[in-house]
């Protein structure tokens, strides 16, 4: 059994120091609302609890499916950096970009391109990856049966909106890399930061081609998604020619409750072939507080049958 651990949206912090000149722009909002009160919901301790819950479980792979940035200062991006450090080596830890992480349009080697490393995918997959960049994704890592399959849907965009868009270019290749690993035999799973079926998502933090990437996936088949963003559990499918495709989200990695969205959980996924096709167990971890730190609160199986 092959065990992946899912965590999304840690806004690591503290927020580094900031000066006038970084605020002359859409980050002045962001800013704001850290100081008054996202600073007291996103709490590093927590993260330290997790890495500890992380280290004790030993889980094959991490995913981090976006936003661990605030607003995009380039101080964040070496922070985060060293907070991956943290978690562990690169190849068993598999990042991608958020709409947090693209706050303010910023060069890629000075911003998410730090992150390449824990990024990009395997020379030896369905197309060799070379060099990471901005324009590399899907970046696709096999790790036994597994195939993890991250895209992009960070974008710079307009004062009041966090929308994110994957594109026509990068839904073309993962249609190919999706029919490609399928023939393989592998279980796909799909990392993006936006909820492609956004149920009560709103307007303004949406997935604008989400009816696409679905097109996609329901042409071309996909054991999981899993996604970020919201900081509210997420649980749907979308049908396709191999059969139903599991979609889930989870709370952020760091988050206090804040009477609206959940305090930090994530999920551990123990993922086995069977005869049938793909038996999964999701467990539901979650933040307990301080004293306690990460405890099991939910377990669920499920089967992806495949022809």
């Amino acid at each position: 059994m092959f065990t992946l651990a899912h965590i999304t949206d840690p806004h690591v912090g503290p927020l580094p120091r900031v000066s006038a000149r970084d605020l002359l722009n859409k980050r002045i909002f962001g800013y704001l609302s850290w100081i008054r009160r996202r600073r007291d919901i996103h709490r590093p301790e927590i993260l330290a609890d997790l890495q500890r819950d992380l280290a004790d479980i030993e889980p094959d792979h991490v995913a981090i499916t976006g936003d661990l940035t605030n607003i995009a200062l380039p101080e964040e991006f070496q922070q985060a950096l060293r907070w991956l450090g943290q978690l562990g080596q690169a190849d068993r830890i598999t990042v991608i970009p958020g709409n947090h992480d693209a706050y303010v349009a910023l060069p890629w080697e000075e911003s998410i391109g730090q992150w390449s490393q824990y990024m990009a995918g395997d020379s030896d997959t369905v197309e060799a990856s070379g060099p990471m960049a901005a324009d590399d994704f899907p970046a696709v890592r096999i790790r036994g049966d597994i195939a993890l399959i991250g895209l992009t849907t960070a974008q710079a965009t307009p004062l009041f909106l966090a929308t994110g868009e994957i594109g026509r270019e990068q839904l073309a290749r993962l249609e190919g890399h999706l029919t490609a690993l399928g023939r393989k035999g592998l279980c796909r799973v799909i990392l993006l930061h936006h909820p492609p079926c956004p149920d009560g998502l709103a307007w303004r933090k949406r997935l604008v081609d989400a009816e696409e990437f679905r097109s996609v996936v329901s042409r071309c088949g996909a054991e999981l998604v899993l996604h970020g963003h919201d900081h509210k559990f997420g649980s749907a499918s979308i049908d396709s020619v191999d059969g139903r495709v599991a979609v889930f989200g989870v709370p952020s990695a760091s988050a206090l409750a804040d009477g609206k969205r959940p305090q930090s959980h994530y999920h551990l996924y123990g993922i086995d072939r069977s005869a049938r096709g793909w038996e999964i167990t999701v467990k539901v971890r979650r933040y307990d507080g301080r004293e306690i730190g990460f405890v099991q609160s939910d377990v669920r199986a499920l089967t992806l049958e495949r022809t």
